[in-house]
């Protein structure tokens, strides 16, 4: 019974899988993939349907699932695209198979549902577990990724770096910010590092505390920590906490912060406003020549 039932699914497969498509495109004006274009939608489906007779005539035995599940989440379509889909292949299925018959009684109906679970369900599991493995392992890149980001230790001249901070800072980020200051310090050989929090929305005793730590370790190591981006708000709301930060220099902006850091490694700005003039006095002299 089992053989023969597949059977007439293997060998009848271009009209369910046209009875499939039918049924998607009418299921597709009520979800999100109506904002998919046309031929990306279509071709999707396709593929779709070919990997479960795949699975289905392979028993199971296939590498097509894994690299379909991976493209769907490169493309950013939810997993209820594939659960609706197999949902709505196995209703097209059963109502395929009970067509064929003359003659359908309790028997034979159930028989076919039962039948058509064994095949549909181990492809479900499989769809959502090749799924959910490489959403995991996106998310777990990006992670990575955004921690880089997050703390950033940015060589901007010798013996000085800079340590742009943006958004709220937990203890997790702060860990992280530790470590790299650390790591960038001996690294670029740094005598100054400037900490900009002019990015930071909200600095309060715990972030102060983390902030504090920080300078503290570079300086521990031999160098100096400069933390600027001290916008009015922020002074007030420092004061009012009663957090001590003299034991390190602030700046109210990173231009003020690059200067001091400057002078501390034993350089400064020159002007050059005369620089245009001495040199058309130097080209006047070598004409006169």
């Amino acid at each position: 019974m089992e053989a023969n039932l597949k059977e007439i699914v293997l060998n009848n497969s271009n009209e369910i899988v046209k009875m499939w498509l039918e049924e998607i495109e009418r299921n597709r004006k009520h979800d999100y993939t109506s904002t998919i274009s046309d031929e990306l939608f279509e071709s999707t489906n396709r593929e779709f349907v070919n990997v479960i007779f795949s699975s289905l005539e392979k028993q199971g035995l296939t590498n097509d699932i894994e690299g379909f599940a991976e493209r769907l989440i490169n493309l950013g379509w939810p997993l209820s695209y594939l659960t609706d889909g197999m949902q709505a292949f196995r209703r097209v299925t059963i109502n395929y198979i009970l067509s064929q018959s003359n003659k359908v009684d309790t028997t034979y109906f159930s028989t076919v549902l039962s039948k058509v679970d064994e095949w549909v369900d181990p492809i479900i599991n499989q769809l959502v577990n090749e799924y959910s493995g490489s959403w995991e392992n996106i998310v777990s890149l990006q992670k990575v990724a955004l921690q880089e980001l997050s703390a950033p230790l940015i060589p901007v001249m010798e013996n000085i770096t800079v340590m742009p901070l943006i958004g709220t800072i937990d203890t997790e980020r702060a860990k992280l910010i530790m470590e790299n200051l650390l790591d960038g310090v001996i690294k670029h050989h740094a005598e100054v590092v400037l900490i900009d929090i002019t990015g930071v929305p909200v600095v309060d005793t715990m972030v102060a505390h983390h902030i504090i730590q920080a300078a503290e370790a570079v300086r521990l190591i031999g160098s100096t920590c400069i933390l600027v981006g001290i916008r009015p708000e922020i002074a007030q709301t420092i004061v009012n906490l009663g957090i001590d930060l003299s034991k390190f220099p602030t700046k109210s902006s990173l231009k003020k912060g690059f200067e001091s850091a400057l002078e501390l490694t034993n350089r400064k700005i020159v002007g050059i406003e005369n620089t245009n003039k001495d040199i058309e006095e130097l080209v006047d002299s070598l004409d006169r020549e």
